[in-house]
């Protein structure tokens, strides 16, 4: 395994609240998502706590709740186990992703039961992030990091208007981890932008209709679709994080 190469600012202590094995979990976290903590890196305990400018106890808490929601796994280090940044594998994608479409399917199918003008608004707002989704897709020089936050703003966008709490709370909790896979993957991803800017449409069209099981089926499919096209992306290119 690579021993970690942190690249981070120790936390400024106006910055750290009471609860700090949160702001240390958040931090982590975000650098696990981002790739920053490469999929496969040894996790070394005492270097976070160094780096982040805390002790070792929010350290350990943080790194407790990242291995319950399968962002650091142990592995086999002898005498005792090690922990490592959870590799992103095949099977795990289309796991991650399938949850995802469940949850803002979901979500989606809370929001098409809007009243008729909040329906159409948020119906309006994402039929214009889809049409920059499709504008940056026909850039001279597309930018993979400018689809990857448009896609995200287009799902969140009808997760929060569903106003439901545990739903949402939910899509917090998972869909970070299907962000790693796009973070890393995502510059190969592009070619599949106008396929799912097409099934973003029928998502789009369903909403505003007020018709729940089609929305509902229709993120579903997305997320479906997205993860069989995540899937040949990593045949092609390998997993990350995995010996």
């Amino acid at each position: 395994m690579p021993r970690a190469r942190y690249r981070y600012m120790t936390i400024p202590a106006t910055q750290i609240r009471a609860d700090r094995p949160t702001e240390v979990y958040v931090s982590l976290r975000d650098l696990i998502v981002r790739g920053r903590l490469a999929p496969g890196t040894r996790i070394i305990e005492s270097e976070i706590a160094a780096r982040l400018g805390v002790s070792r106890t929010p350290v350990r808490s943080a790194l407790h709740r990242l291995q319950q929601e399968g962002y650091v796994i142990e592995t086999d280090g002898g005498a005792r186990a090690r922990l490592s940044v959870a590799p992103l594998t095949k099977d795990d994608g289309e796991e991650i992703f399938n949850v995802v479409a469940e949850v803002e399917g979901l979500a989606a199918r809370f929001a098409a039961r809007l009243d008729a003008p909040d329906r159409g608004r948020v119906a309006g707002e994402l039929r214009a992030i889809n049409a920059d989704l499709r504008r940056a897709a026909e850039a001279e020089r597309p930018d993979p990091n400018r689809f990857f936050e448009l896609d995200r703003g287009f799902h969140r966008r009808y997760v929060e208007a569903s106003g439901r709490r545990r739903v949402i709370a939910l899509h917090d909790a998972i869909k970070p981890q299907a962000h790693r896979y796009n973070y890393v993957y995502t510059s190969v991803l592009v070619d599949t932008i106008r396929t799912s800017a097409s099934e973003h449409d029928e998502i789009i069209a369903a909403l505003e209709k007020g018709d729940p099981d089609a929305t509902q089926r229709a993120v579903q499919a997305n997320w479906r679709n997205a993860a069989e096209r995540l899937s040949v992306v990593i045949d092609r290119l390998g997993e990350r994080g995995s010996w």
